[in-house]
């Protein structure tokens, strides 16, 4: 390994550990604290911290052994490292944080940081190309066997926890566990995808060449050029797609439409941009 790759890797390990420790923290200082259940094997360390006060750290790592080594056996070794790293990062800090507890009157409020600091500390394990374990490998497993939809397959196993929750919670605190799980969800989404964001703009018109030198020359954004053709008339027509930043939205439309008010012209969200003028990839 090379010093760029050596550092990629070290990175990769540092930030995994970073978002198991924020979840820790989190399932400790929120869920447990205020009765709050979770998803997967951690929603069942939970209800075992709940119900019969097993240190959640090793709950979780006594339930993962079985499913590593059933990993481990139909994937290989090597892609599941990031895994068994994951894994063992969080129950070291489920461990470790386990008497962190901050419980709150406002079970809205618990269950929206519960899913703010499990999600952030899950989306950064998944971002960098970790998993915490548990449902994930059962996923992985029976996807490339058997075919089956590896979100589906995590949708029903987290179902199936949070139903089981049912026998501790009251229905209170398991409406307010959907909130957090829910909260939690959208948490990963946004630090997977990036929190960057950009928009794409397409647009069909007449002056397209006046319309890429004003953008070019004003904006200072790249223009690329497509090559189409018109579903009703069959004549070919270039399509320009241009990338830029939420603000520089109004301008790029307003520029368009001086130089062309019948252009068409569709706008959607980039969620992640990587490339000359934007952010680096991570």
């Amino acid at each position: 390994m090379n010093a760029s790759e050596i550092y990629i890797l070290i990175k990769k390990l540092v930030l995994i550990a970073m978002g198991a420790a924020i979840m820790g923290i989190g399932i400790n200082y929120f869920n447990i604290a205020n009765n709050l259940a979770e998803g997967g094997l951690t929603g069942i360390s939970i209800l075992l911290k709940l119900a019969f006060n097993v240190n959640p750290g090793v709950s979780v790592l006594l339930m993962n052994i079985p499913l590593l080594a059933w990993g481990i056996w139909k994937l290989g070794f090597k892609p599941m490292l990031y895994t068994i790293y994951g894994t063992i990062c969080l129950s070291f800090f489920l461990g470790i944080f386990n008497n962190m507890r901050l419980p709150l009157d406002d079970l809205l409020l618990a269950s929206l940081y519960a899913g703010i600091a499990v999600g952030l500390g899950l989306g950064i394990i998944f971002r960098y190309g970790g998993t915490t374990g548990g449902v994930d490998i059962i996923a992985r497993v029976t996807s490339k066997y058997y075919g089956w939809s590896m979100g589906r397959i995590m949708f029903v196993a987290d179902l199936l926890v949070l139903a089981a929750s049912l026998v501790y919670l009251d229905k209170q605190q398991f409406m307010y566990t959907l909130i957090a799980v829910y909260i939690g969800s959208r948490v990963i989404d946004i630090v997977q995808s990036g929190a960057y964001q950009a928009k794409a703009v397409m647009v069909i018109s007449e002056h397209d060449g006046d319309i890429v030198e004003a953008i070019v020359g004003e904006l200072k954004r790249g223009v690329t050029i497509l090559k189409g053709v018109g579903g009703y008339t069959q004549r070919p027509k270039e399509v320009l797609y241009v990338v830029c930043s939420p603000r520089q939205i109004v301008r790029v439309k307003n520029l368009v439409h001086t130089i062309d008010p019948h252009a068409f012209i569709t706008i959607t969200d980039v969620h992640e941009v990587v490339g000359e003028g934007f952010i680096a990839n991570d």
